[in-house]
């Protein structure tokens, strides 16, 4: 398949690694057919959700990264990723994009792939602030720790630098504040623009 000259890759070239490519509201459809228009190789993950309308219930397909086309594509060359319809920008750190490791995606592609249920689940590491939704503590706010079989709330007096744990089922927790889309470790990560 050729292409002409910076307007994409192979797919079948499969050497560079993936990047998140931010993308205006509603626009992953649009990103991810022009990325394969363009020979790129890209994958935008969806799953079955139910919605209730006044008069029926109905499954419809949505983004598990609402917001995000991943992509393969050469960071030195990135301006026809950039220059598609919807696209903000490439998501990285400092000034360059920063790539994601192929064991991520691929984990991603086997689950979405294997037929069960899958849907989006907030990012929380052990050692973040979170509040139980459900269960016995609803409404209890603490740090989870992660053990060999399962989490724990830890709630502490600090006053009297002491703790006390619970342990706890993970999907009873959520975290505390905004749910963010990418992880903590990004919070500072940019968006390279077109040219940068």
């Amino acid at each position: 398949m050729d292409f002409a000259p910076g307007l994409g890759q192979e797919q079948t070239d499969s050497v560079y690694p993936w990047f998140a490519l931010r993308v205006r509201s509603n626009h992953e459809r649009v990103a991810a057919l022009h990325l394969r228009e363009r020979g790129f190789e890209e994958f935008s993950p969806t799953f079955k959700a139910e919605r209730q309308w006044s008069d029926r219930k109905k499954q419809i397909d949505q983004f598990l990264f609402p917001g995000y086309v991943f992509c393969r594509l050469n960071p030195e060359d990135r301006l026809p990723v950039l220059t598609i319809p919807g696209a903000v920008g490439l998501v990285g750190f400092g000034k360059g994009p920063t790539a994601i490791p192929e064991n991520e995606i691929e984990s991603v592609r086997k689950m979405v792939g294997a037929g069960l249920l899958v849907g989006p689940w907030p990012l929380i590491a052990a050692g973040q602030t979170v509040a139980i939704e459900r269960g016995p503590l609803r409404g209890v706010e603490g740090v989870l720790q992660e053990i060999k079989k399962g989490f724990r709330l830890v709630v502490s007096v600090n006053l009297l630098q002491r703790s006390v744990y619970a342990e706890v089922d993970r999907s009873w927790v959520r975290p505390v504040g905004s749910v963010q889309r990418v992880p903590p470790a990004a919070q500072t990560a940019s968006l390279v623009a077109a040219g940068m």
